[in-house]
């Protein structure tokens, strides 16, 4: 792509989260939402592949359904009380019609059919953005009308998308496919607690973004799609490859690393609220993707190629890994003993 054209859009992509982020009034923030879509429709679509033309057709189409009722929802809110600020959500067939239109822009079950499909003919990089930024704006617009939303409806949601999320991400052998299934299981422990504490729904979004870009970003530096090409993958670069396996066990939330702090707080947080029953059930459903982080982690760097005639080494890499990575695998990594201090931030 031309590199002229590339930033343009990204630009666009950063001016569209500024300005649903910074508004106030429902059609300035339908109007981000708009350029974030168009935004990243040639990103997705720049390989000319037919898969990635399908994604980005696929993509749009439901980010536009998604679109019109953001507008249909607050439109009925103004309708029925005069306001048009983002935080004056009151009327309940709005709340429930935003509701929907969020879990539509952020894949959560019942609307997630086209995120694995999307990010599977994504490339890696793009992929990157649709899992991380793209998913900022729609969690704001959520943040800010946490108050009015309908706690039961959500905790369902949560439930359904962290089990869903787990279940259908165990067969997959494409790893974008995983990643997305992993993203719509994040998604469900965000929704979870939004209602009763939203300030952990952002902290957990910052670290699962922290921990999917280093992931992402390892399996564009190694050319990584397929378990199959994963296998091999650790004799180009083997300390990379050790960083993304505690990268993926940190994304599975096991104790000693980053990604158990956000779990840590909302079964916490839940069962403050007398919710102990739905935080057992959706701990139990994240075992569900733990088996298939489990299973990266051992493709990453515990198995063995198998050593048939026809197998071909990789050749080892002398390049250095870049500073983003090293300093997102750390964080990824080591986030845990400074829990405190973090939340004397949140």
């Amino acid at each position: 792509m031309n590199p002229q054209a590339n930033l343009i859009f990204i630009t666009s992509l950063l001016l569209g989260t500024t300005i649903t982020i910074s508004s106030n009034h429902w059609i300035m923030a339908w109007t981000g939402l708009e350029i974030n879509t168009l935004a990243i429709l040639p990103l997705i679509s720049k390989s000319h592949h037919p898969r990635a033309i399908e994604a980005a057709t696929k993509y749009f189409l439901t980010q536009a359904a998604a679109s019109a009722l953001v507008l249909f929802s607050s439109m009925t809110n103004a309708w029925h009380t005069g306001q048009w600020d983002i935080t004056q959500l009151t009327h309940p067939t709005s709340c429930l019609i935003l509701t929907s239109a969020i879990a539509m822009k952020l894949g959560l079950v019942p609307f997630h059919f086209w995120f694995p499909e999307v990010l599977q003919g994504s490339p890696l990089t793009t992929g990157l953005i649709l899992s991380t930024a793209m998913k900022l704006p729609p969690m704001t617009l959520l943040y800010m009308t946490s108050s009015s939303l309908n706690p039961t409806l959500l905790t369902i949601l949560a439930i359904l998308s962290a089990a869903l999320g787990g279940w259908m991400g165990l067969n997959q052998t494409q790893i974008r496919k995983i990643l997305a299934f992993s993203s719509i299981s994040h998604l469900g422990w965000m929704a979870i607690i939004l209602i009763y504490n939203p300030k952990l729904t952002l902290l957990n979004f910052y670290l699962y973004t922290v921990m999917t870009t280093a992931v992402f970003l390892t399996l564009n530096t190694t050319k990584v799609l397929k378990l199959s090409t994963l296998l091999t993958a650790w004799t180009k670069a083997p300390s990379l490859n050790t960083m993304l396996l505690l990268t993926l066990l940190s994304l599975a939330g096991l104790p000693p690393l980053t990604g158990f702090l956000p779990k840590w707080l909302i079964i916490q947080e839940l069962t403050k609220q007398d919710m102990a029953p739905a935080a057992t059930l959706i701990s139990l459903l994240s075992l569900l993707s733990l088996f298939f982080y489990l299973r990266l982690a051992y493709c990453t760097t515990i198995t063995l190629p198998p050593h048939t005639t026809n197998h071909m080494k990789q050749w080892r890499t002398n390049k250095p890994t870049s500073t983003a990575i090293a300093i997102l695998t750390t964080v990824s990594v080591m986030l845990l003993p400074a829990s405190p201090m973090i939340l004397t931030i949140v």
